[in-house]
């Protein structure tokens, strides 16, 4: 088993360095904020936050390659670094605390490439969590005091708790009946929206959550830390990992009947 402890190291000081961008502009009344071409918004947080992290990177792990939201993929090679310098840049914006930066470590394997270190970081939140491939899935403000993460134990959809984004996805993918037949179904469901979910699926907070539209981005960070948390994390096909363009969350035992509900078409 490789040992990606420097590599988890790094990816904490990446993130320190980001929070302190990011914290230093929210809720900043000068705040510049403009529209990309997919029509979500960019602050210049999330530039200013990415360009610092490359940077570090750059010096850093200078072999290896970068893939960021904003600024797109630079060098190639085994190992990449993917970036979400801000997860959450619409709740950013408006001054609501729930956003984060996602910082993930990918290495080639024979599936492709697949996260081996995640970092979670939601300073205005006051928490991160992170993971790295066989070392287990923590939450704390430093290695060294940290708590260990353990997926739920629930065991059927009603008794679970459900954690979406919104609904327009599902309806423009037509998933929309079985999204709801889902909610139905669940015990509880509450629309905390973007990384938060996965975080609380790793915590055993939440049981089951999904989103219909994604990028890698989105997905890395989140997916080796539900995974190490002992939970599931794959497309709404059921390929695990990261790689699809869009995903789903749970503690593993209630994955298949997840995926069940969201690929009910109408």
């Amino acid at each position: 088993m490789a040992d990606y402890h420097d590599d988890l190291r790094l990816a904490h000081v990446l993130a320190d360095a980001a929070d302190a961008a990011t914290m230093d502009r929210f809720k900043a009344l000068d705040l510049k904020v403009e529209t990309k071409p997919d029509m979500t918004p960019v602050s210049e947080a999330d530039k200013a936050a990415e360009e610092l992290i490359r940077g570090h990177l750059h010096r850093a792990r200078p072999r290896d390659a970068i893939l960021g939201e904003e600024y797109g993929v630079e060098g190639t090679g085994p190992r990449r670094w993917v970036i979400d310098p801000i997860d959450g840049t619409k709740n950013y914006v408006r001054g609501v605390p729930v956003w984060a930066t996602l910082i993930s470590l990918m290495e080639a394997g024979e599936n492709g490439f697949q996260p081996v270190v995640g970092v979670v970081s939601a300073p205005a939140l006051n928490r991160r969590w992170w993971a790295a491939k066989g070392a287990g899935a923590y939450s704390g403000r430093s290695l060294t005091s940290a708590t260990r993460l353990h997926v739920s134990k629930v065991e059927t959809i009603a008794d679970s708790s459900f954690a979406f984004s919104s609904l327009s996805g599902w309806e423009e993918q037509g998933r929309l009946d079985g999204f709801l037949d889902l909610t139905r179904a669940c015990w509880r469901t509450r629309g905390y929206g973007d990384f938060w979910p996965y975080m609380m699926v790793a915590e055993g907070s939440v049981d089951i959550c999904a989103e219909p539209e994604l990028s890698l981005w989105d997905m890395a960070a989140n997916a080796i830390i539900v995974q190490e948390a002992g939970g599931r994390f794959t497309d709404l096909e059921g390929t695990d990992g990261p790689g699809g363009a869009n995903g789903a969350a749970s503690n593993g035992l209630l994955h298949d009947e997840l995926l069940g509900y969201l690929n009910q078409r109408y």
